[in-house]
């Protein structure tokens, strides 16, 4: 499933699970959400709350470095002050490389 489909206006996909990072710090935050990630279907997005800062800047980019799709991006102002929320797509599982 391409997931760039769910920023469409009028789109009603939920998200399959949530995790609340807002808490942890570096590295735990990447962790925390690759462990979620691991427990979904590839395709099947995972809501991640997350604060400003280190998290904000570091949980998209990794999740995108490892092949899954930032769908969305926004400031989540009911989870409390500095909060965000990231809608990661989980992509396929990368081959394993035989080792020599």
């Amino acid at each position: 499933m391409n997931a760039a489909h769910l920023n469409a206006p009028g789109t009603s996909v939920k998200p399959s699970a949530r995790v609340d990072i807002r808490h942890e710090v570096c590295p735990l935050t990447w962790v925390r959400t690759r462990v979620a990630l691991g427990r979904i279907r590839p395709g099947e997005v995972l809501e991640v709350l997350l604060c400003e800062g280190e998290p904000l800047e570091n949980v998209p980019r990794t999740a995108a470095e490892e092949g899954h799709e930032v769908v969305r991006l926004e400031r989540a102002p009911l989870e409390g002050p500095g909060v965000w929320r990231a809608w990661l797509a989980r992509g396929e599982p990368a081959e394993e490389t035989p080792w020599p």
